[in-house]
């Protein structure tokens, strides 16, 4: 049976979603039943006027239908917006090895006691004398004096607050005295810095600590009060009588809520489940700029991400703030695991944001790092990195089926011999992954001599392609892979739509600005936003040939300190102030609604725009769904 839409002269609801599920079945072995109802799309009917349309979408002819994309929907992730740290990494101790906050003109990423405060008369400093280890060479130097009385000791104000409701927090800190001295009793609480309030605290009585090697102290805080906001801090305390007159060093102090499916250094529960209920596919991490460093020196390095947190240095991020590092490669794939997504690994490919290439005479020990970090990922316990991740308490070797070499290379002049000596290394190793790369035809490429190059895609490659844009360029651009293939000459090469956003509202010439003060800017995304994305997204579901993946990026943003708007959800401290925009609703609807076939619609009246349309069948369930 052929099923009808008819619109005549409909007035079109350009800031909504029209979505209609056709047709369903709740047994996949019952017979084809016809469509309970048609989607009564005239209610909606706001603005915009419209000519007369009848579109015929075909359920009979088996043989139409085209394997929708499995991985079409999932998550782009880079430390942006403080959306790692002071994000979805769910540490809530804000500069917690002292290794500093942010960019200063005279010290970049310098050391500081950024987000600590002294309690009662103790004293505190920066001392790199007694380093915790060789990666945090920057300590806490508590100082008490002599004469001191009552509770000594220092709280920490977290990423601008911290989230107080009933569950279980875990606390740790490493802790050296020189001088050997009497048992040391630690208060570890919880407490309102507007009021004072304890709302919830643990003593460790009598603690020796060592003079020689810093003891690492665990404590577990049981609470059972909600805080009315997030203006609260953490603190360790001691009394005053077993400390004075006493130095004591501090480093990597540490306090975790309850985390996403109870992963020990894990996710903040709320931001994970609000990525969780997208139903996404897959993963594609650690970025983006982020992974490619502002320099060579600075890019991200997968083995200084891995192993106990005491040994990972961290890094200076590229948007404008330290890298803990706490979530690294491992904790990536652990997310990915939790989620029951595939990871796309974004492999460095040696060239980072100061305009800096490795030369091709030096791209061998680039390839060997990649290689080294499939290994880690993927290699049995009996290969180096396979025993090094077995180590790290993960045996079980993860599926890697994509590898992203590199980010926004179209940025850079040097792709082309990069690309191919990645590409030819990495396939030598594992043929079986299919391989991403980050430019094809944006970018002015040069060989050696200085001559124009153009990049070619291998068969079974796929090209990850960015756009920032107005709701008009996406219009424009629904058709855009219709014919993608056959006009490139790109017969075996898919299309990986890996970062796009409704950037600014439309303006007269398109031209987009990238810097503030921009009045067209969309700071947060709205429905147009959602919309212009919606149409684009369509397009890609048209085309399951050439559209393989897709993400909306950035995904997150904290909304006390961003680099980046418009962003697809914003949270502060509190989890009651998480929001979820109209961009990730519009993700929310697409990944859920959709079938495993594409179906024909044929238009017998009316064209597309400013309706655009897709429909699909889940066979299993003969369930059909027209958007």
């Amino acid at each position: 049976m052929t099923q009808i839409l008819s619109f005549f002269k409909m007035r079109l609801f350009l800031h909504a979603f029209i979505l209609g599920c056709l047709s369903s079945s709740s047994n996949a072995g019952r017979p084809r039943q016809p469509p309970r109802r048609l989607v009564n799309l005239e209610k909606y009917a706001v603005s915009a006027d419209a000519g007369p349309l009848q579109l015929h979408i075909d359920v009979e002819n088996i043989g139409a239908r085209n394997e929708t994309a499995p991985y079409l929907y999932g998550l782009m992730f880079e430390d942006i917006n403080y959306s790692g740290d002071g994000g979805i990494y769910a540490e809530l101790i804000r500069n917690r090895a002292f290794q500093g906050l942010a960019i200063t003109p005279s010290k970049p990423f310098a050391p500081s006691l950024s987000g600590w405060a002294p309690i009662g008369n103790a004293v505190l400093s920066l001392d790199s004398l007694h380093a915790l280890s060789d990666a945090l060479t920057t300590v806490m130097k508590v100082v008490v004096p002599s004469n001191a009385t009552g509770t000594v000791g220092f709280k920490n104000f977290g990423f601008w607050g911290m989230d107080v409701r009933p569950q279980t927090y875990s606390a740790s800190f490493f802790v050296l005295r020189p001088k050997l001295g009497k048992p040391v009793s630690f208060t570890l609480s919880l407490q309102s810095n507007l009021t004072g309030e304890t709302w919830a605290s643990s003593t460790i009585p009598a603690v020796d600590i060592p003079s020689i090697d810093y003891a690492q102290i665990n404590a577990t805080i049981f609470n059972q009060k909600t805080a009315p906001n997030s203006n609260n801090t953490f603190s360790i305390t001691m009394d005053a009588s077993q400390v004075a007159g006493q130095t004591l060093y501090f480093n990597l102090v540490s306090l975790f809520p309850e985390t996403f499916k109870g992963r020990k250094n894990g996710l903040r529960k709320d931001l994970a489940e609000a990525f969780y209920n997208l139903k996404p596919k897959f993963l594609r991490f650690p970025g983006g700029n982020n992974m490619e460093g502002e320099s060579t020196a600075t890019r991200w390095k997968w083995w200084k991400t891995i192993g106990p947190l005491k040994d990972r240095a961290g890094r200076p991020g590229d948007w404008g703030y330290q890298n803990t590092d706490g979530l690294g490669l491992l904790e990536y794939l652990e997310w990915c695991e939790d989620m029951s997504i595939i990871p796309i690994l974004a492999v460095y490919a040696g060239y980072s944001l100061d305009k800096t290439s490795y030369p091709a005479s030096q791209m061998g020990t680039i390839v060997q790092e990649a290689l080294d970090e499939l290994e880690y990922c993927m290699g049995a316990t009996t290969t180096k990195y396979g025993a090094l991740r077995a180590a790290h308490g993960h045996p079980e070797p993860f599926d890697i089926k994509f590898i992203e070499i590199g980010n926004e290379d179209y940025l850079s002049t040097t792709y082309p011999y990069r690309w191919d000596i990645m590409y030819k290394a990495l396939k030598a190793a594992y043929p079986d992954i299919t391989y991403i790369a980050t430019a094809f035809d944006e970018g002015e490429f040069k060989d050696a001599n200085g001559h124009h190059q153009k990049l070619k895609l291998p068969p079974g490659t796929i090209w990850d392609t960015h756009h920032y844009q107005e709701p008009k360029y996406f219009l424009a651009n629904f058709n855009f892979y219709d014919n993608w293939q056959a006009s490139t000459n790109n017969t075996d090469v898919g299309v990986f739509l890996g970062e796009y956003s409704v950037f600014q509202v439309d303006t007269p010439d398109g031209k987009i600005i990238w810097t503030h003060p921009n009045p067209n800017r969309i700071v947060f995304p709205r429905l147009i936003s959602a919309i212009g994305e919606g149409v684009y997204a369509l397009g890609g579901e048209r085309n399951p040939k050439v559209v393989k993946m897709s993400s909306y990026a950035p995904s997150l943003q904290n909304l006390n300190s961003f680099q980046w708007d418009p962003d697809m959800i914003h949270f502060t401290a509190n989890h009651d102030q998480t929001v979820l925009s109209a961009s990730y609703w519009q993700q929310y609807l697409f990944a859920h609604y959709r079938g495993s076939h594409t179906l024909p619609v044929t238009n017998a009246n009316g064209d597309f725009n400013p309706l655009f349309w897709a429909a699909s069948i889940e066979n299993s369930t003969n369930t059909v769904y027209f958007k």
